[in-house]
């Protein structure tokens, strides 16, 4: 090629675009974006409000420094998760990024360009990995319907031991009563006390004692009422979505939503079952020095789908011939009870992941 038409073909090519990283430090109201060139250059730090216009006027901002296709976003979870859905949406990849740790703050400061500026700094490096949850499929909803739950089932809780403090320091006789009854006839009773008549001090405390074991009962019914309806909708959830996770023994309806939950309506962001192990807080940690070389627990990870692996595995010690075996055999090999249960949390974790990856994936499912 002669040096006329080299000088053709560059004039009528378009110019190469160079790759730039967003990042994004997000808040209730307002989010501040920065954006770093591969050499690590800050080429703009802006605010925007945290709305759907904002969205748009960020990445539009951003897209006039580069090409956009990664970016970190502080509190993806949280203030950011609006912001995450829009960036998915338009084919970039979102990061979660964790805010920055206090030694680096002290060294460098606290402001909200710094920590955007951080946050894609995190990305640009590797530091930052895992991939944000779209959010916006049946995991999604899943997660709402458990958040509904959880707060219900603790606000029940409140109130059972509520209504039991108040009978321990209630008239003798309407103790008498009432000690002998299960929870549920006791709640039953409860709801049907009336008030008694009089307007003496103790007829007082007695129509206040009434009165307070009374509503802290239908308390108790209406919240029983919404924990039913909401298991049920969790349950058919699974059903339709994940059946297969109800299959193996030891998984309930609950456990699995945690677990889907955990895993997100996107699973491909997760690169392996070993990386879903690690955000489950199963995977092993080495803790070697010297001439001892050994692992122990992870304490990190989300802690709901740890718990939610515990009580699989303990469903399997109870009635699962093979996690008995297993449990036995292992024994005999000198490992510990601790051991064992970080192990059978493992496996756990990789069935999990194999049954549930696939099929989400494939999109006649």
């Amino acid at each position: 090629m002669t040096s006329r038409q080299r000088s053709t073909s560059s004039s009528t090519d378009p110019p190469v675009r160079r790759e730039v990283v967003l990042g994004v430090d997000t808040h209730g109201e307002v989010h501040v974006a920065a954006v770093v060139s591969p050499l690590g250059k800050i080429l703009g730090t802006e605010s925007f409000p945290a709305t759907a216009a904002g969205y748009r006027q960020l990445l539009v901002w951003a897209r006039k420094r580069g090409t956009v296709r990664r970016a970190g976003v502080e509190g993806a979870g949280t203030f950011g998760a609006g912001l995450s859905r829009y960036l998915l949406a338009q084919q970039i990849q979102v990061y979660e990024v964790n805010r920055p740790d206090r030694s680096a703050r002290r060294l460098l400061g606290k402001s909200d360009p710094l920590d955007a500026q951080a946050a894609a700094r995190a990305v640009l490096s590797g530091r930052a990995r895992a991939r944000a949850k779209s959010g916006d499929g049946p995991v999604h909803s899943a997660r709402m319907l458990k958040l509904a739950k959880d707060s219900a089932v603790k606000a029940r809780t409140q109130a059972i031991n509520q209504l039991k403090a108040v009978l321990v320091i209630a008239d003798p006789a309407l103790r008498d009563q009432l000690s002998s009854l299960g929870n549920a006839e006791l709640f039953r009773t409860c709801a049907r006390l009336g008030l008694s008549g009089g307007g003496g001090d103790e007829e007082a405390v007695a129509q206040a004692t009434h009165l307070t074991l009374r509503m802290l009962a239908e308390r108790i019914e209406q919240l029983t009422t919404q924990i039913d309806e909401l298991n049920q909708r969790l349950t058919r959830l699974v059903e339709r979505h994940a059946p297969q996770l109800l299959e193996p023994v030891g998984i309930g309806p609950d456990s699995a939503v945690t677990l889907l939950i955990t895993m997100g309506d996107n699973p491909e962001r997760l690169n392996s079952e070993a990386s879903f192990a690690a955000l489950c807080g199963v995977s092993p940690i080495e803790y070697s020095s010297g001439r001892r070389s050994t692992r122990r627990l992870n304490h990190g990870g989300d802690r709901q789908a740890n718990a939610a692996l515990h009580r699989i595995v303990f469903t399997r010690l109870r009635h699962d011939p093979r996690t008995q075996a297993y449990y036995e055999r292992r024994t005999q090999e000198g490992k510990t009870r601790r051991e064992i249960i970080r192990c059978l949390k493992r496996y756990a974790a990789r069935e999990v992941f194999n049954l549930v990856r696939p099929v989400v994936r494939t999109p006649a499912s």
